[in-house]
């Protein structure tokens, strides 16, 4: 699909642009280069918002709003490319002229691959995929269940060999076609594609007799992943040499999405510089006047897989303010490990204002440039804070990269209790995307222009 895509993006956006082309004066050659950051900004945006799911799995209208959506962010990365590089030449008619007609012909295909394919096209039985299973219990049936109803081209279990020999025979209907000694004569007699081994570790046993049978009949042979108690979000095997490693990751980390996710972290805060520079210049000033002391505000901070780093913000307190927070310990009013006092006596009046708009956490994003932080993602805690945490999964929040603004930021910030704050982060971590990140970028303009829940 997602070659087809850029096949017919390519088309289209040649099309707009020779029919742009007879009617204005436009840089034509420079307008077919840009084809090639169209071409990588759609690519990223399908990585992003695409998903794995066969086609004829996902509604019309999901495979739309992905679509859109993917179309939205080639759009932004689009437009960023431009005014990074001084693209000066680039048409604003073309792109958008373009970007409009390919979402609609893409649509319209995907409308017609669905209506047309996998509606009328359906694979026959006997071409079905056959697959032998060892083991005759729960595991070996969720299985069946699940090969035969969710794979595309068709997948037919065969047939099952019970690894304790007790299961045999009792009913004609169960398809238990003997003992796993037995499967040398069963790839013989039957049609098997694959083999799979679905039996609980400790009924594994001597499994030779299973692999030297189907290379023998040079039959694929799969094992199911589940052989340990672990609840992994994502199962991937590895190649050493010749070593096989079997890794089991408790949070799925898509590697090209959160390189994707760098790339417009990095991209959106150089192309705010020129703006934020000047403000930081005059916020600096503002700070000294208010109280002496250093502008810039360094604190050490845990980070992704709690690495420790310097995290910047403004300075919203008075110099001295981390040498006398052990005297307010007692008039902590947060829960958990944090520390927050509503009326803290350490803030300046201009530290009031900078954490009512959230303004002193801008040089954070001098954190995202040095790859520290990210624009979104749970907030990085302090050591003190780090320490005193009492549950296991609240460590967690480290599998990933911190940012500046997350899902607590748009639900209450400062207004929640330590648990619902770390029940968000970890929500953000086992639901991330790209929409997600969007999405709460998004929603944090409203409410850091409110203030609701600064302290």
């Amino acid at each position: 699909m997602l070659v087809l895509d850029l096949v017919v993006t390519s088309a289209v956006y040649l099309t707009v642009l020779n029919i742009y082309s007879a009617m204005h004066s436009a840089d034509y050659l420079g307008h077919v280069g840009l084809l090639f950051v169209i071409i990588l900004a759609i690519s990223a945006g399908t990585y992003f918002i695409g998903k794995n799911d066969a086609l004829e799995r996902i509604s019309l209208r999901s495979q739309v709003s992905q679509l859109v959506l993917t179309m939205v962010i080639a759009l932004v990365i689009t437009t960023t490319a431009i005014f990074l590089l001084k693209l000066g030449f680039v048409s604003r008619s073309i792109v958008i002229g373009f970007f409009v007609i390919n979402t609609v012909t893409l649509i319209l295909i995907r409308a017609f691959i669905l209506w047309w394919y996998f509606s009328s096209h359906k694979e026959k039985e006997e071409e079905y995929l056959s697959i032998l299973l060892i083991g005759s219990g729960v595991r070996a049936r969720t299985l069946a269940k699940n090969l035969e109803t969710l794979f595309v081209w068709g997948v037919k279990v065969v047939g099952y060999l019970d690894p304790q020999g007790i299961s045999a025979g009792r009913r004609k209907d169960d398809q238990i076609l003997g003992h796993v000694d037995d499967i040398s004569a069963v790839l013989r007699d039957i049609i098997v594609d694959e083999v799979i081994v679905a039996v609980p570790r400790k009924m594994l046993g001597d499994v030779q007799s299973i692999i030297d049978a189907c290379q023998e009949e040079g039959v694929h042979l799969r094992f199911m992943a589940d052989i340990y108690d672990f609840d992994a979000a994502r199962i991937q095997l590895t190649m050493v040499e010749n070593i096989p490693l079997l890794s089991f990751q408790p949070v799925a980390q898509n590697e090209a999405g959160l390189i994707t996710k760098r790339i417009i972290d990095l991209l959106m805060v150089l192309a705010a510089m020129p703006f934020i520079l000047p403000l930081l210049g005059l916020i600096a000033i503002a700070i000294r006047i208010d109280s002496p002391g250093p502008a810039i505000f360094c604190q050490e901070r845990v980070g992704l897989h709690r690495r420790r780093f310097k995290l910047y913000k403004f300075r919203s307190m008075v110099a001295n303010a981390a040498s006398t927070m052990h005297e307010l310990e007692h008039l902590n009013e947060a829960d958990g490990p944090n520390f927050k006092i509503k009326n803290d006596p350490r803030v300046t009046r201009i530290g009031r204002f900078l954490r009512r708009s959230s303004i002193d956490e801008i040089p954070q994003l001098f954190n995202v440039i040095l790859g520290d932080m990210s624009l979104v993602g749970p907030r990085p805690m302090a050591v003190r804070d780090v320490n005193l945490f009492n549950k296991g999964v609240q460590r967690k929040r480290f599998s990933v990269r911190p940012g500046i603004t997350c899902l607590w930021q748009i639900s209450g910030r400062s207004d929640l209790t330590f648990d619902e704050w770390l029940t968000l982060d970890l929500k953000y971590i086992d639901k991330w995307s790209l929409w997600l990140d969007f999405k709460i970028l998004f929603l944090t303009i409203p409410t850091v222009l409110k203030g609701s829940g600064a302290v």
